[in-house]
């Protein structure tokens, strides 16, 4: 954790002065130091919450391989959809699919390539997925987890209109959403009351994300 806070201070502090140097709006450097110091933070609860004893007939702790894995993916779309032309594309697909056309964009490239990564990212998730129940059935249900995955998604900013995302975004609507779910069923609720609770949630998080859009159109 200390060599991820480390190596994303310094791509931090590095991108916001090299900014500052030729102009551009960039952040003070109090402001960077803040964000370097949140995600120290950050990371050293995580540290601490995942070294708790969680075991029951021996004793499990230690960081989970899926906290790395999901740091890394963050980190390969995070650079993929920011710092290269097939992002810079996806957003302009995504914010006008017509005006990226008639600006050269293969709509048809752009498009495949998206929906390849996302099942690719899918993938990634049912490998973890099944390390978890050390097993693989077919019969699993996979539309509550379809629910929970774009739930996660519109929460943490994601606009269903297109044009607006960031893969951290989504991450923290995740979190959000397994707060959620765990809270519910240490409360004991049913199946069905949870599934309402967070089709609720999304629909919240839709109609604000419309609202704004709508706004947005106005001005």
């Amino acid at each position: 954790m200390a060599a991820v806070v480390a190596a994303f201070g310094a791509m931090l502090w590095l991108r916001d002065r090299s900014r500052r140097k030729r102009g551009l709006v960039a952040p003070p450097p109090s402001l960077t130091v803040i964000k370097i110091g949140g995600v120290a933070a950050a990371g050293v609860v995580l540290v601490a919450v995942c070294n708790i004893n969680r075991g029951f007939v021996v004793p499990i702790g230690g960081v989970l391989w899926a906290v790395l894995i999901v740091l890394g993916v963050l980190a390969a779309w995070t650079f993929l959809l920011s710092r290269t032309r097939y992002g810079r594309y996806m957003y302009a697909v995504g914010g006008n699919a017509e005006a990226a056309r008639r600006g050269g964009v293969n709509l048809a490239f752009i498009r495949t390539l998206g929906f390849t990564l996302a099942s690719f990212t899918a993938g990634i998730a049912g490998l973890v997925y099944a390390s978890r129940l050390l097993s693989v059935s077919t019969n699993l249900d996979g539309g509550q987890l379809v629910l929970y995955a774009v739930a996660a998604a519109v929460i943490g900013g994601t606009s269903l209109f297109g044009g607006r995302v960031k893969a951290v975004h989504a991450v923290v609507g995740g979190l959000v959403i397994a707060a959620i779910a765990n809270g519910m069923g240490l409360l004991g609720l049913s199946a069905a009351l949870q599934l309402v609770v967070t089709a609720l949630v999304l629909l919240a998080a839709v109609t604000i994300d419309s609202l704004a859009r709508r706004g947005t159109v106005r001005r």
